[in-house]
């Protein structure tokens, strides 16, 4: 266990690398200068001068966007090892001071959503497995799917106008991640507080990982049940539920553990465009408004973490895996 957790730390770098550097490179080929744009005016202009021109020769040499590109890399590389991602370009301050104010709120969100995700998708799925054929199953199967076609910024602008004071109830808040004065409440309604105002934006992230992952399950189970071992144990006179729960149940979650690595990168993906509409200050914001300004520190950044939690993700999937299956030895 210790050789594979080594073994795949160490193939996480060159993965790393051809992400970082790749990101790198398209951000460097992309029309404007982040520079052009930090010194232009309110109204949009810029006079095109010498002594603009000098400026912005100047704030070039600033950031380092003078030197090659290749230059440019490798010295981003050899800060990126004290966690040093320089400064943002729009407000001066520490890339990674900024990051570290969203990435909390965008693990939050993530958490709660895998752990919602699993909680509900998992006993869909082993209903859809043990009740096929019959109308409720139909309906829900037809219902999961139809949520599943719906694009997640649509259904949030559907939420705020019948549900967050748009036009009709106003039940839950569409911005921020809690109430004014919420500090002086205690744990337990803070906590209440916070659900609150997660409560659409964790609805836009999970409803459409019920249909795929549920359909994992109901295969996974519909393929356990028919191996002997659990002919075998019906025989036996185990109840029907015993049977499912208890023998088939941690077999049929193999197929559905995997999927874990592949759905951190579509949450952090997801999180970008749920977390602009629903002005909540994480990661996903944090990186659109840093594409928008074309600024390169804050994107590289951005990047960095985001491939590094996929990158853990993956691992993390491999070692359920393990836990899930005891057959299956890592070494």
């Amino acid at each position: 266990m210790r050789a594979y957790i080594t073994r795949r730390l160490l193939l996480m770098i060159p993965t790393f690398l051809g992400i970082s550097l790749l990101t790198f490179v398209l951000i460097q080929l992309a029309p404007g200068s982040p520079v052009a744009a930090k010194l232009r005016g309110m109204d949009g202009s810029m006079k095109a001068d010498a002594a603009t021109a000098q400026i912005i020769e100047q704030t070039k040499a600033l950031y380092g966007l003078d030197k090659p590109l290749h230059v440019q890399y490798v010295r981003w590389l050899g800060r990126l090892v004290t966690l040093d991602f320089g400064a943002s370009m729009k407000d001066q301050r520490p890339v990674t001071t900024k990051i570290a104010e969203a990435l909390p709120v965008t693990l939050q969100l993530n958490l709660l959503t895998i752990l919602l995700v699993y909680l509900i998708s998992v006993p869909l799925g082993v209903y859809s497995a043990t009740h096929g054929g019959t109308r409720t199953n139909t309906a829900l199967t037809g219902a999961l799917f139809l949520l599943y076609s719906l694009p997640g910024f649509w259904v949030a602008m559907l939420l705020i106008l019948f549900l967050g004071g748009g036009e009709y109830l106003n039940w839950f808040p569409i911005h921020g991640l809690n109430s004014p004065g919420a500090a002086a409440l205690s744990p337990g309604r803070w906590f209440l507080d916070r659900l609150w105002h997660l409560a659409m934006p964790l609805f836009c992230l999970t409803y459409g990982s019920f249909a795929f992952l549920s359909r994992y399950m109901r295969a996974g189970m519909l393929e356990t049940l028919r191996q002997d071992y659990v002919r075998t144990a019906r025989a036996y006179g185990f109840s029907e539920r015993v049977v499912v729960w208890k023998y088939a149940m941690r077999n049929s979650l193999i197929p559905v553990v995997t999927l874990l690595g592949g759905l951190l990168p579509a949450l952090i993906g997801g999180s970008v465009i749920i977390e602009t509409i629903f002005s909540l200050p994480g990661m996903g914001r944090l990186a659109f408004e840093a594409v928008l300004s074309r600024d390169y520190p804050l994107i590289m950044g951005n990047v960095a973490i985001a491939s590094l939690l996929t990158l853990a993700g993956l691992i993390l999937s491999d070692l359920l895996y393990t836990l899930v299956d005891p057959r299956i030895k890592l070494g």
